[in-house]
């Protein structure tokens, strides 16, 4: 029996839950291609925006626009009074789907993306063959998005980047899903990266770490893709607690004491895409 409730159901694949400036929840769903914002003490659930790129990674520069990252065109957007437009082109970076995204409190962006179809991998060779010893996933960039709109590198060779966080330290870390690792980096005044060394190996639990979301006691929850939990990982690795959700669990939020799951059977577009089986599930921590 799952730790969590559902607070909502019938989405098709939920991702990128983030706290908004006005105390919702903001997360993503793919295949609606929406963004949606929900109140979780009512459930009162309502639309931002539509997607036709299928929505990702969520953010807020300083004065309060949403940044929302467009997957299969390989973009961030920003919303303004008149829609969505162009914020970023991730094009010359991003070597496949753009994904996740941190944006700091200056308005720089890193947005990671999977660096190589993984849906056709699944679809041909299941997860057993991502646990092949020796299996490597391609390398890809990090995307740092400045706040005009400027893209770079941030950081290079990363195996599938996904969640990002800023720790209380000033250092970000970064989920490698396909490395089973958390990845740590210094952040310079400019948003630079340096000092790049692993935070957490979690091969051995068998975490892919997807969705990360920074825990106000320490540590960091973790979503862990090909497991119904989210897990509770201090620096080095040690898994401290486990919550049980009622299906795998692919990104996390911690909002007010709560913590959020997006959840769904499978992350694969062929069974989420036309069926309503993804959840956001809730756990008072």
């Amino acid at each position: 029996m799952a730790d969590t409730r559902v607070l909502r159901g019938g989405l098709r694949f939920g991702e990128g839950p983030r706290r908004a400036p006005d105390g919702r929840l903001f997360y993503s769903d793919f295949y609606d291609r929406e963004v949606h914002a929900i109140d979780l003490a009512t459930g009162e659930d309502e639309v931002v925006c539509a997607v036709p790129g299928q929505p990702s990674g969520l953010g807020w520069l300083p004065d309060g626009r949403l940044l929302v990252v467009s997957m299969t065109d390989r973009r961030v957007l920003r919303l303004e009074d008149g829609g969505l437009v162009e914020h970023a082109d991730l094009g010359g970076i991003a070597t496949f789907h753009a994904n996740d995204m941190l944006v700091d409190p200056h308005g720089r962006a890193y947005v990671g993306n999977f660096g190589f179809d993984l849906h056709a991998a699944l679809a041909a060779g299941g997860e057993a063959a991502l646990l092949e010893p020796g299996w490597t996933a391609p390398g890809t960039p990090l995307a740092l998005v400045r706040p005009d709109g400027a893209v770079g590198a941030a950081a290079e060779d990363l195996k599938f980047p996904n969640g990002t966080v800023l720790l209380a330290d000033g250092g970000l870390v970064v989920a490698e899903t396909l490395a089973f690792r958390l990845t740590r980096f210094d952040v310079a005044e400019d948003g630079a990266l340096s000092g790049r060394r692993v935070w957490a190996e979690l091969r051995e639990h068998l975490i892919a770490p997807d969705g990360i979301a920074v825990d106000p006691g320490g540590g960091l929850w973790v979503a862990p893709a090909l497991q119904p939990f989210a897990f509770h990982v201090e620096e080095g690795g040690r898994v401290t607690r486990k919550v049980e959700t009622s299906q795998a669990c692919f990104a996390v939020a911690v909002v007010d004491g709560t913590l959020v799951c997006c959840t769904a059977p499978t992350s694969q577009p062929e069974v989420v895409a036309g069926a309503r089986l993804g959840k956001l599930e809730v756990f008072d921590l």
